[in-house]
């Protein structure tokens, strides 16, 4: 499999795709307006302490406070008086550990979402490209990943003699055949890291971020390029010195291996990942042979359904649907990584008789799924048919990034009829009549709820009441005015307050 990484570079939107066999598969955004959070570490102060939730609120400067749980303290950064207070089990005695007005250091864990505030935790770490270093631990921690019982020996034998006694290790899937050397440098550059950090926890007025980690080209090293990658191509100049610059000492045989984009279309079109973004906010996805799989999405639950559509297959009718089903499971293993889908997912896979052709169809779904970085879990065919998947969430999806609720179904996907808007108009005038009986009065709409009345001109004839309508394509679809033609007086306003 060729896997490439296309890097496009704007003022205000970084956009990093994950191509395998010129087929998109991730896509990540970097917006300027929209901060990412998750890993930054933060000096902060406790707010409010729920005993009975095990929990507390940190503000760390955000517009929302954030939510640690008592399982993720740790009193090496509870500052001040209560720092040496023993962790018990009961989750209650937070209260013991932690009081309002005290300083804290978290990093977060999940950034904020819709309401909800980010999730930080005490258990500092700081990941690298090859190692996650995780002060005042000692554990060394190896990715189950490397299944070589004698890699892991020697892994283990090098990373103690290179770390020092109050610093933990995990070490990272791609650190086979790697050096005692490479260790080292990225140790100690991790551990200068942790310095700098350590300063700013002293002398830092929370709330205050002293270490922020999501700069493109870290994370990009850290995450994304490693020796499966086998072309790194970017349309920046700046941004490719960076990397290289970052690559020097975490992986400097990587840097042959990336490409500066010089030509005069845009790189995204240029190797039609543009195109396949579009499809990413519809709910339809069209599979091969002619079917379809239609998903749709909440904040914790997405629901996917597969539809065989113009696909009529052979004369065997299980062949059919079950040719449709590994279409389908490919596909959505490919959705839900491009979309960064989360939560719980429900799959409809059209109904299949043979137990065999059900496992080959969990097969496909589970062994594509293999290539996600983040850690996910399917679950079998359950009696009503359904399959299931849960998926961490590390980040907003895609369709949260790029898209707003609508301010006009609240994002319902749904809206009023206009027969139901104009039979609300009928009954605000029914409600209101023995006011305004008498006032000649100009009702303003939207244009296709005036469209509406005008293929029915005799709607509001029962009501006698002398009336004009007038389009207003700025008012919400299901909103509606009525202004007095005497004195231009707002009645809606008048008269619903």
């Amino acid at each position: 499999m060729y896997n490439e990484i296309i890097i496009n570079v704007h003022p205000f939107e970084k956009r990093v795709a994950i191509l395998e066999d010129n087929k998109l598969v991730e896509l990540f955004a970097e917006k300027k307006a929209q901060e990412i959070l998750v890993g930054n570490i933060y000096k902060g102060i406790v707010k409010n302490v729920l005993p009975g939730m095990g929990a507390a609120f940190i503000d760390i400067g955000l517009d929302r406070t954030a939510f640690l749980h008592y399982r993720d303290l740790d009193s090496n950064f509870i500052l001040g008086s209560n720092k040496k207070v023993k962790l018990g089990g009961n989750s209650s005695n937070i209260a013991k550990v932690l009081s309002p007005g005290q300083e804290i250091v978290v990093q977060v864990k999940k950034g904020p979402i819709g309401k909800k505030g980010a999730r930080v935790t005490c258990k500092i770490s700081i990941p690298g490209k090859f190692l996650v270093f995780m002060p005042h631990r000692k554990k060394v921690a190896i990715s189950r990943k490397i299944s070589s019982a004698q890699e892991r020996d020697r892994l283990r034998t090098i990373l103690h003699k290179v770390k020092d006694k109050n610093v933990g290790l995990i070490v990272r899937t791609d650190t086979e055949n790697n050096t005692e050397e490479d260790f080292a440098l990225e140790y100690n550059g991790l551990a200068k890291t942790w310095k700098l950090i350590e300063k700013q926890m002293k002398y830092s007025k929370p709330p205050a971020c002293i270490y922020d980690e999501n700069d493109l080209s870290y994370t990009l090293i850290r995450d994304l390029f490693s020796t499966s990658i086998d072309r790194l191509v970017v349309d920046d100049k700046q941004v490719k010195q960076q990397i290289v610059n970052n690559l020097k000492d975490a992986a400097p045989e990587l840097i042959d291996r990336i490409e500066l984009y010089q030509e005069d279309s845009p790189i995204f079109d240029a190797y039609g990942i543009e195109k396949e973004i579009e499809t990413i906010f519809h709910s339809r996805v069209n599979l091969p042979s002619g079917g379809n799989i239609n998903i749709q999405q909440t904040e914790a639950l997405v629901a996917i359904d597969i539809n065989t559509g113009s696909f009529t297959g052979s004369k065997n009718y299980e062949q059919t649907i079950k040719k449709t089903n590994l279409e389908a499971a490919y596909e959505i293993a490919r959705q839900i990584r491009l979309r960064d889908l989360s939560g719980i997912m429900v799959i409809d896979f059209i109904d299949m008789k043979e137990e065999k052709n059900k496992e080959d169809v969990l097969s496909v779904l589970r062994n594509t799924l293999k290539r996600d970085r983040a850690k996910n879990r399917v679950f079998p065919f359950s009696p009503l048919g359904l399959v299931e998947i849960s998926r961490k969430r590390t980040r907003a999806s895609l369709l949260l990034t790029y898209s707003e609720q609508c301010p006009h179904c609240n994002g319902t996907g749904r809206l009023l009829s206009r027969d139901s808007v104009a039979v609300r108009i009928s009954r605000w005038f029914r409600r209101v009549h023995y006011f305004i009986e008498k006032t000649p009065v100009l009702v303003v709409v939207h244009p296709n709820v005036k469209k509406f009345l005008q293929g029915h001109p005799d709607f509001f004839k029962e009501l006698q009441i002398n009336l004009k309508i007038k389009a207003d394509s700025s008012l919400a679809y299901d909103d509606f005015k009525v202004i007095s033609l005497k004195d231009k007086q707002d009645l809606t306003a008048k008269y619903n307050s």
